[in-house]
């Protein structure tokens, strides 16, 4: 399984293995959860209040809305994001936008970003240094590269996470609206889902010591908002909408660069082979890409 790399040296680029977490410097302790802690808690206290009415028979329609998720307007939607790899420069504002929104500390990411290299000899060469948070550096000898790209990386947001199969406490779970989240009361700090997720994408905050990872920015799309990583990305290389919207007219789409997008390109997703079934798309994937 990926685990995280121990903190470059300062200055330095340091190569890493494609879908782990690079890593940087700590700083002063804070408590960043997955957007505002009551609400997902509630969120999470719904689902779970669902689940106990219905195992002792009761009817769902005699439920007040506010406890059933499937009558509340905020979870009439299946997030997701899409990644179009050739428009990425690599300028790591999104890294940078992530980081302040939620209080990540230096040494993990929630999203980063890997340069992949790839050689007229066939070598493919893979790195992040920081995260790709400040940019990369030149490439040597660019006279024998055939083609080089950035690619953005996050969770995945799967239909069948590992992670949350793992959980022994039930911390992480996957809200109605599709994002997998991390309750931070429940979370014990165990490090199982870190080590069941094959992208590389979970860590355990060293401020909080409870697991951390994208959440979609669940605070902001909540309200409407876009994710932060999205509102800073000067190219449009990632583009966030609504899945359910796929389905319907484009003309009545709120995310309608998503659904256009969704529908012109050949998407792919990260290990399909594993059957995690992602919600995170990428244009033009390279088969180098893992």
């Amino acid at each position: 399984m990926s685990r995280p790399h121990p903190p470059a040296s300062p200055g330095k680029s340091k190569s890493h293995s494609a879908g782990t977490q690079p890593a940087g410097r700590p700083r002063e302790r804070r408590l960043p959860v997955a957007g505002p802690p009551q609400a997902a808690r509630m969120t999470r206290r719904a689902f779970l209040g669902v689940c106990a009415v219905a195992s002792t028979g009761a009817v769902l329609g005699s439920m007040p809305a506010t406890l059933d998720p499937s009558r509340d307007p905020r979870f009439a939607h299946t997030w997701s994001m899409a990644m179009d790899i050739d428009r990425c420069i690599g300028c790591g504002r999104c890294v940078a936008a992530c980081r302040a929104e939620n209080d990540v500390p230096v040494t993990r990411y929630r999203t980063w970003i890997e340069r992949y290299v790839i050689m007229d000899d066939g070598r493919v060469l893979v790195d992040s240094p920081n995260g790709g948070e400040f940019g990369f550096p030149e490439i040597a000898e660019p006279e024998l590269v055939r083609r080089a790209f950035h690619v953005p990386k996050m969770c995945n947001h799967c239909d069948a996470s590992a992670c949350t199969q793992v959980c022994p406490v039930g911390a992480t779970f996957d809200a109605p609206d599709g994002v997998t989240l991390v309750d931070p009361l429940y979370c014990v700090g165990c490090s199982y889902c870190v080590q069941a997720c094959p992208y590389g994408c979970r860590f355990v905050n060293p401020e909080t010591e409870v697991a951390d990872k994208c959440t979609l920015c669940y605070h902001r799309i909540d309200r409407g908002l876009r994710p932060a990583c999205v509102e800073a990305c000067p190219t449009g290389t990632r583009i966030f909408g609504d899945m359910r919207e796929l389905e319907g007219d484009i003309a009545e789409a709120k995310y309608p660069d998503y659904v256009e997008f969704m529908r012109s390109r050949g998407v792919q997703v990260l290990k399909p082979h594993l059957g995690t079934r992602p919600k995170v798309f990428y244009s033009n994937l390279d088969q180098e890409v893992r």
